[in-house]
Parts: structure tokens; sequence; C-alpha cells
């Protein structure tokens, strides 16, 4: 069974940073693109950042590019998501996934975590 299983997630103020994991099982972790996605209150689930499984090329929101960064540790089987410069904005339900195709769109993934918390306060 393929698991992922998000952790990091916190209470921070704005301007401050958390780092994001999501390690996987039951899967073949560098065959596959992961990626981030996050929902708020009341919002659909969005694209956050994404990395490919070939030569590790990122891709990230307009929103978050500069203030977030993506990577992977295969030997680990685990993505990571380091977060700066928070803000208020950036509050939400973080999940990790992971898909056969590169992952820019909810639609796209195969497998979801179950999330991890970020609350940034003012």
């Amino acid at each position: 069974q393929v698991q992922l299983v998000e952790s990091g997630g916190g209470l921070v103020q704005a301007g401050g940073s958390l780092r994001l994991s999501c390690a996987a099982s039951g899967l073949t972790f560098s065959m596959y693109a992961m990626g981030w996605f996050r929902q708020a209150p009341g919002k659909e689930r969005e694209f956050v950042a994404a990395i490919r499984r070939s030569i590790g090329s990122t891709s990230y929101a307009a929103s978050v590019k500069g203030r977030f960064t993506i990577s992977r540790d295969n030997a680990k089987n685990t993505v990571y998501l380091q977060m700066n410069s928070l803000k208020p904005e950036d509050t939400a339900v973080y999940y990790c996934a992971a898909g056969s195709r590169p992952l820019i769109a909810t639609t796209l993934a195969d497998y979801w975590g179950q999330g991890t918390q970020v609350t940034v306060s003012s």
C-alpha cells in the first residue's frame, strides 16, 4: 500500500520559516514525480511546487516562487518543502502528492498524503 506521510507543519509568525517533509513508502520513489499542494478553509486545493523524477527540475506556483524550495532525497524516499518568508496567506493544510506525470495540477496526482497544518500569524 502506498503511503505518503507529511510532517513539519506548525504555527509561525509572518516572515518565519518551516521545513515540511514527506516520507513515501510502498512505491519506487525515484520513478515518481512529487509535489506539494495546499488547501485553505473554504478554498480548493491548489498547486504549490513540484519536482520531476528525471533530472530533478522544479516548478512553483507564482505565489510562492522565490520563497519556497522543493527538493527530494531518493535515498531516503523523502521530499521536502522549505518555506521561507511566510505570509498569513500561506496558511493552509499542505499535502504531499506522487504521480507518474509532472505534478503541476491536482488532477495529475495518483497518491496523496494526509496533510499537515501550516498556520502563519500576523
